[in-house]
């Protein structure tokens, strides 16, 4: 298996990578401008504020990889596999990704696409991604950027969303059972029909949020919640008894302690 070292060599002097195996690799803050990568392998690989401009990755796959702020103009990803590959801050103007898998990668509001591109409808996660119906249970989205998205009906179930950003997010009908949304940002969020059993909301801000028909709240903390008016904490204390007296998996408080605390 190749080292860093012999990887950069190689870019220096033109001599082509494809389908080599850079498994996990760390090639951070890495001058790859032009690399021929075809097929190589780069799952998990650690690309961060790598320069990859202008580089053929195509059919590689950089599944898990982390590209946070890696510069990737021009370059060709045509049918690349990206799923669950972190893509915060990149640069992809002019990038080729036709046949592109995104499902699962993590894009923010830094994060530049080709003109044109359907990202949002790519299935990867980011603001303003449509992922209704998407099966994201026990992922770890934590400190994701999901303002305006849509997640309709989808499966977030035991799903890490902690300080994620969810604001003007549609959650109607959304398995949330046992997510974690400590600190979690849902201002004006639609969580109708929600179902939010053993839901962990510390701290979370739920100002100008739709709580109607919710599937349940059993065992959900609503500890520190901010934004919660008057009005509809006592919607939600007219839940079953059986609900509120259930008490949260991790932290043990019922329903009804975290509402009259």
């Amino acid at each position: 298996m190749p080292t860093p070292q012999d990887v950069l060599t190689a870019v220096k002097t033109g001599t082509p990578l494809q389908h080599a195996d850079l498994y996990q690799m760390d090639l951070s803050g890495s001058t790859l401008r032009a690399a021929q990568l075809e097929g190589a392998t780069l799952a998990r690989a650690n690309l961060r504020n790598a320069d990859l401009s202008q580089a053929n990755l195509s059919h590689s796959d950089l599944r898990g990889a982390n590209l946070e702020r890696a510069q990737l103009p021009g370059a060709n990803l045509e049918k690349a596999c990206l799923q669950r590959a972190d893509l915060s801050g990149v640069d992809l103007r002019g990038a080729n990704l036709t046949g592109v898998q995104l499902n699962g990668a993590r894009y923010d509001s830094a994060t530049q696409f080709p003109d044109g591109f359907a990202y949002r409808t790519s299935g990867a996660i980011g603001p303003g991604a449509r992922l209704n119906g998407a099966p994201l249970n026990t992922a770890n989205l934590k400190g994701s950027e999901l303002q305006g998205a849509s997640l309709l009906g989808a499966y977030l179930g035991g799903a890490n969303l902690t300080q994620a950003n969810l604001s003007g997010a549609v959650l109607i009908q959304a398995d949330l059972r046992q997510a974690t949304l400590t600190g979690a940002l849902l201002r004006e969020a639609a969580l109708n029909g929600a179902d939010l059993a053993g839901v962990d909301l510390r701290a979370a801000d739920l100002t100008g949020a739709t709580f109607e028909d919710l599937e349940s709240i059993a065992g959900a903390d609503f500890t520190s919640v901010q934004g919660l008016d008057a009005a509809l904490r006592s919607r939600l204390l007219r839940y079953p008894p059986q609900q509120l007296e259930t008490p949260h998996p991790q932290t043990l408080k019922t329903t009804l302690e975290s509402l009259t605390a």
